[in-house]
């Protein structure tokens, strides 16, 4: 059976769009395969097998604890992310995982960086011991200090956030209170400028004697220190925002017969609000010393005092641990302030850019 001419010349035609069309698929699919999660695929593999395979080097009568399970979960994860980078899911049924696999891919470079350091760091103190004991250890100690002091540790980060709670809420009302007041009322300001002026550059913890003595217990003096740190800057900025508010803005609320409350409730505030954010930013990074210094020196509770404890009793892996924990949890008290401002200011969405 013979082929009509003009079939002929119509299946020469389909030939070349579907060789075109399988390789676009192959452009695709090579498209889809992450080479830098390939890279931190064998970064984290590498961790893994001279963290299991490599011996340790025995200080003392005993090993480190956890080292295997280390190196068997850096290869649990070097195989996920190798999955990951050569079949990328795709298509609508996984349209949920989408951002978390581009937030993933964005953290690329880090996740190739982290296990380098980790390896480092495993060679200096495990495995070859140049880095000596007790003032270093290997990142399996402190597994170990996470899983047998978990209840102490947890203690003291609840204690750390409570006062740390209480001393920014009392220290940013105040602070937001006094800025709207000298910022609106050259009255107020007159008198109270002067005080800020001369008190606040002075640093909190130069008065931690003098509140110790003043204050019935170390605990109040500590939420009385943390309050004065972050109300400072909140103040100064709340000042600043107020009186920079363009004057056309209170022209037009008066032509509408606004009252003077709410100029300041409706007006001032909300022009301000940019500059406040600001002020409680640059307060918590103000705090967050004054807190580890008072804990120290007289509060009973808290990461502060466990990093005393700790390096009394010349248990550095234990200080360590603390110190990666402060890390984490200062960084997230920023991370939910910054998630607050987007909320509060999504009216004014690019104010502000920090």
């Amino acid at each position: 059976m013979t082929t009509s001419q003009p079939a002929l010349d119509a299946r020469l035609a389909r030939q070349p769009a579907a060789a075109a069309s399988g390789v676009r698929a192959q452009d695709a699919s090579a498209a889809r395969i992450w080479p830098v999660g390939l890279l931190a695929a064998l970064a984290w593999a590498a961790f893994g097998a001279l963290t299991w395979r490599w011996p340790n080097q025995v200080v003392g009568f005993s090993d480190w604890a956890y080292t295997e399970e280390l190196g068997l979960a850096a290869l649990s994860a070097a195989a996920l992310l190798a999955l990951l980078a050569l079949f990328a899911p795709g298509g609508q049924h996984v349209r949920a995982l989408q951002r978390p696999l581009a937030a993933l891919r964005t953290a690329g470079p880090w996740l190739v960086a982290v296990p380098a350091v980790l390896s480092a760091w495993e060679i200096l103190t495990a495995k070859t011991a140049i880095l000596p004991t007790p003032f270093f250890a290997p990142p399996q100690a402190l597994i170990e200090v996470y899983a047998d002091d978990w209840r102490r540790l947890g203690d003291s980060v609840f204690n750390t956030l409570k006062l740390l709670g209480l001393g920014v809420a009392y220290g940013g009302l105040v602070g937001f209170l006094v800025g709207v007041s000298i910022g609106w009322s050259r009255r107020i300001g007159y008198w109270v400028h002067p005080l800020l002026r001369v008190l606040g550059p002075l640093p909190s913890t130069a008065l931690l004697p003098l509140t110790f003595y003043f204050f019935p217990s170390s605990y109040s003096a500590a939420v009385f220190l943390i309050a004065l740190a972050t109300a400072f800057p909140v103040a100064v900025l709340t000042w600043s925002g107020v009186a920079g508010v363009n004057k056309s803005y209170y022209d037009v609320a008066r032509t509408l017969g606004a009252s003077g409350w709410f100029l300041v409730l409706r007006v001032a505030i909300p022009a301000a609000l940019p500059q406040v954010f600001v002020g409680l930013f640059m307060g918590l990074g103000a705090s967050f010393s004054v807190l580890v210094t008072a804990e120290m020196m007289g509060v009973k509770s808290g990461l502060g005092w466990y990093l005393t404890w700790a390096q009394g009793w010349a248990s550095y892996v234990n200080m360590y641990a603390a110190l990666i924990v402060m890390a984490l949890l200062f960084s997230g008290v920023i991370t939910l302030l910054f998630v607050a401002r987007d909320r509060v200011l999504s009216w004014q969405k690019g104010t502000v850019k920090w």
